[in-house]
């Protein structure tokens, strides 16, 4: 969330910054900017009662010592008014700051300035286009969930008999692509110096918080109620959450982690033909990358995850394009994010497969995330995640794009993962 301080000294900059992002209620910025201050001078009020308190605490017992007993017990029952004041005001202070959280909490992060005005994903910026050729199709190929029938690669009607609908089960040689899939998006991360971790795939409350999960996305995450914890929608939850009330030294930075994770999402109200097969389930495979960064470095970084995401889709030979979202399609906790989308070939369409994001101090203001700089100072970190990448739409992108008549040929750089080549 954002700092109140930085609302308050920011007020122009942070109201231009909600309008890119069609942000309407923009009374919350004023409110936070009125509850600090309420909050200051209630705090202010409070020190010097204290003050006064301490100061008479020392001349009672000097009275009491002179024999001024009288004297002595008048400044007693002023103690004692003041302390219920200072009760009083500090009950005031606790509801104040409640009412500050939850304007805070209204308020999602400010753009960065390359953020492109718009209210939807068409109004998102082509970062980067495709410049080669899109793969050419066979007469009568297929759309993954029929590929999917043929070959036996997973199951959807099975998934519904097991769980629900967009819960698939892969089987055979679908299995084994996927745990390629997963085992070489971790090899690559590794080497691009990414620790792994297997972190839990359910949070408290406090941790989906932290990330900002809550209380944004509530209705889009699986509540188990009875001991009150979230399955996790990205493994950037538990792994940025690993930071959480840490203090750094700016010699630690950069911090560099991935994991890999089933994600659990509601996708409540998701419909239409767009989302058959794949292209939009409750469960999924993911592994993702997660970046911990000085301030100073955290645009660098994310060029650099950009990089790594691109060598991804480069080595599976997937034709992809990068956008830049608009205002109005930008995440909740994100400065700058960035898509990428694979082409499937049947469906004639682009999928998005992966997002990089910077979420400066937005995060780690929630987490309590901060560095001591050389001066011993602390500051906020900057926190950034990726998907490196989403399994789902690169499975039907690859089955969609590298069918044959013959079957679906396996990318060259999954072969020594799965131990055949070709799937029929």
């Amino acid at each position: 969330m954002l700092q109140p301080n930085f609302v308050k000294e920011n007020r122009e900059k942070v109201l231009k910054g909600l309008a890119v992002r069609n942000f309407k209620d923009t009374h919350f910025v004023d409110a936070i900017i009125d509850l600090d201050q309420k909050r200051k001078d209630l705090q202010s009020e409070t020190d010097k009662i204290q003050a006064s308190i301490n100061q008479s605490s020392k001349e009672i017992g000097a009275l009491f010592q002179q024999g001024k007993k009288e004297e002595a017990e008048g400044k007693r029952s002023a103690v004692t008014a003041w302390k219920t004041k200072i009760k009083a005001l500090q009950e005031e202070a606790e509801e104040v700051k409640a009412k500050l959280e939850e304007a805070l909490l209204s308020v999602p992060n400010v753009p960065h300035p390359s953020v492109p005005a718009g209210n939807t994903d068409e109004d998102n910026e082509v970062f980067k286009a495709w410049e080669g050729e899109l793969p050419k199709l066979h007469e009568g190929h297929l759309p993954h969930w029929e590929l999917a029938e043929k070959y036996g690669i997973f199951d959807l009607k099975l998934g519904v008999k097991l769980t629900g609908a967009g819960f698939p089960v892969y089987k055979g040689k679908g299995a084994k692509l996927q745990r390629a899939l997963i085992n070489f998006f971790l090899d690559e991360a590794e080497k691009g110096g990414y620790q792994e971790f297997i972190p839990p795939h359910m949070v408290n409350e406090d941790s989906a918080r932290g990330t900002g999960q809550l209380p944004d996305k509530e209705g889009q995450m699986y509540h188990v109620t009875v001991d009150d914890l979230y399955l996790i929608p990205t493994a950037e939850v538990p792994i940025t959450n690993i930071y959480r009330d840490v203090i750094l030294d700016e010699k630690d930075f950069p911090i560099l982690m991935t994991g890999y994770t089933p994600c659990f999402r509601r996708e409540a109200g998701s419909y239409g033909a767009h989302v058959r097969g794949l292209n939009r389930v409750h469960q999924f495979d993911k592994v993702e990358i997660v970046r911990l960064e000085h301030p100073d470095n955290s645009y660098a970084a994310l060029d650099k995850m950009l990089e790594h995401i691109g060598g991804l889709l480069d080595k599976l030979g997937l034709p992809y394009r990068i956008l830049r979202l608009c205002g109005g399609d930008l995440g909740f906790t994100s400065a700058l994010t960035f898509d990428f989308e694979v082409y499937s070939c049947s469906q004639e369409r682009w999928l998005e497969v992966s997002s990089a994001s910077n979420f400066e101090t937005f995060q780690s203001n929630r987490l309590k995330l901060r560095y001591r700089d050389v001066d011993n100072k602390k500051h906020l970190a900057h926190t950034l995640n990726g998907s490196a990448l989403a399994l789902p739409r690169i499975l039907a992108s690859i089955m969609e794009n590298y069918q044959t008549p013959d079957g679906i040929v396996v990318p060259e750089v999954l072969r020594s993962y799965t131990g055949f080549d070709i799937i029929n």
